[in-house]
């Protein structure tokens, strides 16, 4: 669906549309559900108090994540913009900070999909256990064939290599389609999916001797970890990147609503499924290293890992270990989920530059997706399914969100509200359209709270990234895929804001709107009313 802009020389510039609140709220669900959920929150947790994790899990959420996503929603709800064009519209000098969200959601579209490529390998070769008795070794030697020993090389792993392109024809496909028959439509059918297939992992996990034992390792507090300001930072960052708010990608998906949109009553409906989402993750898989542990003999910290570890090694290991066909179910339904979930945020991160791109361009969308797509195809199956992949991806993956992503946000409340003060015109915005009502709570979230989390957490990245060389990589290595990937993010954000807005397009607002300006009849005080004896003077009421 689309709706119609009246434009500047009369015109009709034609903006997509969500058809229901339903296709809009699977969509963002699916963008927020995504590999993070299934491998990084359950780490998280153990990591910080088990049980007693979930209180500042909870204040986080409260107070960083559902206030940033109501903003996201809020500016591209109001500015009817990808986020260059939302920043453009806002104030023209911050457009850049637009294209640093669209410069970070490029680099981690292009190595998130060859993880995505791993998935769906490792969901075929479930079923025969292919991955022998030493997950670890198959992983590395086998399947990825590590080289350590060249900064980058073009030797290609043909099953990486072809899935990756797979991958890719997918999702291009899908965005083609459209904003609404092809992501709404493709997440309407891939988010109930991807709950029957992980509930399923669940109960299978909960079954398996030894369940009891890792779920006991996961919930029981530790309320001493309470007091320790990493684990509250932890919190924060957890909920900041799960949410997938300020780079681009809820701002994006927000344009896309119809313009009496409940944004609050969605973006709750969002937030808590996401959370929901985490804390069965984390029963799935503490249940199943509960199981690893107990026919291993050792307690469960000993087999306790996050991220590609965990997918690629340790569940590999515990499948290994279920009798016959069971483990080879369990396995296709794990890995099955994975590529699930990750092809669903695949598609908002490749939204958000298709989106930018079209408008800033006045391209159609077919050639859009397609321009981008071959670019970013190519991009990835040069870099990652090669022998030296997994080191570019693990480098560029620090860098763009621990870096990028908190940076880009920080610079985005600063810009916003500190320098513009424009938050609570936002908040007006919100509650115009909302059936949940924020306030003054809620701009302190945003203005405040939040800015002092992210410096903090920016400031002790960048410190630890100059201090110690990451994972032990090279100089060369870190300066190309990590410091360098962000300096042609920052760039190309000014290039491309110097390069001229092609089309018809109402950046100022259209005649009527206050999109360049705050609502003065809203926003500012009445003027005083002058003395009537003042001949020299005219009053007028605001």
């Amino acid at each position: 669906m689309t709706e119609t802009t009246a434009g500047t020389t009369g015109k009709n510039q034609n903006r997509e549309v969500f058809s229901s609140r339903a296709a809009f709220i699977f969509a963002a669900v699916g963008s927020a559900v995504g590999l993070g959920n299934i491998w990084r929150f359950p780490y998280v947790a153990y990591e910080s108090g088990g049980g007693a994790f979930l209180i500042p899990y909870l204040v986080a959420l409260l107070t960083a994540g559902i206030p940033l996503l109501f903003l996201d929603y809020a500016l591209g709800h109001r500015f009817r913009g990808s986020a260059p064009k939302v920043f453009r519209r806002i104030k023209a000098w911050s457009e850049p900070v637009g294209w640093l969200q669209v410069g970070i959601a490029f680099f981690i579209t292009v190595y998130y999909s060859v993880i995505i490529a791993w998935a769906a390998i490792y969901s075929w070769k479930s079923i025969n256990k292919t991955w022998g008795d030493d997950a670890n070794a198959h992983f590395f030697e086998d399947f990825l064939q590590v080289n350590t020993s060249s900064i980058t090389s073009l030797d290609f792993v043909p099953p990486i290599a072809i899935t990756l392109l797979v991958v890719w024809l997918l999702v291009i496909g899908v965005l083609a389609l459209g904003v609404d028959k092809g992501i709404g439509m493709v997440s309407k059918i891939f988010i109930p999916l991807l709950v029957v297939l992980f509930l399923a992992v669940v109960i299978f996990a909960l079954f398996l001797d030894g369940a009891a034992v890792g779920l006991n390792e996961f919930f029981t507090p530790n309320w001493a970890a309470l007091s320790d300001s990493q684990v509250w930072i932890a919190a924060y960052g957890q909920i900041f990147f799960s949410l997938s708010v300020a780079f681009g990608i809820m701002l994006t998906y927000a344009s896309y609503l119809k313009p009496r949109s409940n944004l609050t009553g969605t973006g709750l409906v969002t937030a808590f499924a996401n959370s929901s989402f985490e804390v069965l993750a984390g029963i799935g898989v503490f249940a199943t290293l509960g199981f690893m542990a107990t026919q291993a003999n050792v307690p469960v910290d000993e087999v306790v890992s996050g991220g590609i570890g965990l997918a690629f090694i340790a569940f590999p290991t515990v499948i290994s270990q279920m009798p016959g066909v069971l483990g080879s179910i369990f396995g296709v339904l794990f890995f099955v989920s994975l590529t699930v979930a990750g092809f669903t945020s695949l598609m908002s991160l490749f939204e958000v530059v298709v989106s930018a791109v079209q408008d800033k361009f006045d391209l159609a969308r077919t050639q859009t997706v397609l321009i981008l797509g071959f670019v970013m195809t190519l991009l990835a199956m040069v870099l990652f399914p090669t022998t030296t992949g997994i080191v570019s991806l693990d480098i560029m993956d620090r860098w763009t969100n621990q870096i990028g992503i908190v940076g880009v946000a920080l610079i985005s409340i600063i810009v916003l509200d500190w320098i513009l003060r424009r938050t609570d015109e936002f908040g007006m915005h919100i509650n115009a359209v909302s059936s949940f009502k924020v306030g003054t709570w809620w701009r302190i979230c945003v203005a405040n709270i939040t800015p002092i989390v992210l410096g903090y957490t920016l400031l002790q990245e960048v410190i630890a990234r100059i201090q110690e060389p990451y994972e032990g990589y090279s100089n060369a290595q870190l300066l190309i895929f990590g410091w360098g990937v962000i300096g042609i993010i920052i760039v190309g954000s000014l290039v491309m804001t110097v390069l001229p807005w092609r089309g018809d397009h109402y950046l100022d607002g259209p005649p009527g709107s206050d999109f360049g300006v705050r609502p003065a009849h809203r926003l500012q005080p009445k003027a005083p009313k002058l003395a009537a004896s003042d001949p020299s003077v005219t009053t007028k009421e605001n």
